[in-house]
């Protein structure tokens, strides 16, 4: 007999019309029976469109009666009413960033994980792969991406006053660090950084991108929720060290994610070991943390990024090391992490 597990997978195949994401991710997917070949579906959608809603049911009404064993299927599609929306749905207010196909946040539970370094890295090594990529900058406290990226002009405006994000390394950058000095503090509660993040999204000319990575801030707070509540992203990334002080919180960060239906595409072990002169492997914070806390939360390990002097002077030089060594042992750890994220998005 199918289990729901199995009925979950197959409607997962079933994209949400205009968005590369699927119904299930999208959290609207509400109840699963299956029973002596019949198969029983309900949905919840936040949208009124009927032509959206019916084109849910027909795919997922033919993805459903090609499982083995089905011979009866019933898809029920609500919506609301005409001007309604469920409130307490996370993605009632979400916007599409035009141009953009697939956004996806780079996070950690805490910081001084390297995370930062990912992101720029992990920016190149998409382009480095033939992508059209933009990098996003959330951490509005602490915005490190410009000097790792070496983007030090400031955004322009083009004739419709929208900011047109500058670029290096094939990459476009956008960041508050652009925007203040570098000795200025950024001191804002919580609603500014919700209107930033909302304005660097939306407001932003980021034209066509295969890929709009998100650098956010270590933690589950006003930025990571704002980000979530914005725009449909395609996926999260969570950054860790191999220790259980890292590991501990990169929970906390799958649960949020979890919580608002964002697919976790996998995560990075960063700092996995260091390579003496000699060449001997030292595993400084450990061995294994990362792919077994992978293997426990049953999402994809992307991969493992050792420790060198490269990539820290890399990124104090504005030269990631994918762009700069790609063959070095590093680089390669970052482009094959980019292949393995790009295969797990089923890209070609």
């Amino acid at each position: 007999m199918l289990s729901q597990e199995e009925i979950q997978t197959a409607l997962k195949s079933v994209k949400y019309p205009g968005y590369s994401r699927d119904i299930v991710s999208f959290g609207l997917v509400k109840d699963i029976s299956a029973a002596n070949g019949a198969v029983s579906v309900t949905m919840q959608l936040t949208s009124p469109n009927p032509e959206a809603a019916q084109q849910i049911k027909i795919e997922s009404e033919r993805v459903l009666k090609n499982l083995s064993g089905v011979n009866h299927v019933h898809v029920e599609v609500r919506q609301p009413a005409a001007g309604q929306a469920a409130p307490t749905n996370p993605f009632a207010n979400q916007n599409k960033v035009s141009g953009v196909k697939r956004i996806i946040a780079i996070a950690s539970g805490k910081g001084g994980v390297g995370k930062s370094t990912c992101s720029v890295n992990l920016a190149c090594a998409l382009t480095h792969l033939g992508a059209k990529v933009g990098l996003l900058d959330c951490d509005i406290y602490g915005p490190s991406i410009p000097l790792m990226m070496g983007v030090h002009e400031k955004p322009t405006v083009n004739a419709a006053e929208r900011l047109v994000p500058p670029a290096n390394h094939g990459v476009k950058v956008m960041s508050i660090g652009l925007l203040v000095t570098d000795d200025q503090p950024v001191i804002w509660r919580g609603p500014m950084i919700t209107k930033t993040i909302q304005q660097f999204l939306l407001a932003v000319e980021w034209g066509e991108l295969d890929f709009l990575l998100v650098d956010l801030p270590p933690g589950t707070g006003d930025a990571q929720l704002s980000l979530c509540q914005t725009v449909p992203l395609d996926g999260g990334v969570i950054i860790s060290t191999p220790q259980e002080a890292s590991l501990g919180v990169v929970r906390k960060g799958i649960a949020m994610f979890r919580k608002v239906n964002v697919p976790i595409l996998g995560i990075v072990e960063n700092m996995s070991y260091f390579t003496t002169p000699n060449g001997e492997r030292v595993e400084i914070f450990g061995h294994g943390g990362g792919k077994d806390e992978a293997a426990r939360q049953k999402v994809p390990f992307l991969g493992e990024v050792p420790i060198f002097t490269e990539i820290r002077e890399g990124g104090d030089r504005g030269m990631p090391i994918v762009v700069s060594t790609p063959n070095h042992v590093a680089g390669k750890a970052f482009i094959q992490i980019a292949e393995t994220l790009r295969k797990n998005l089923n890209v070609d």
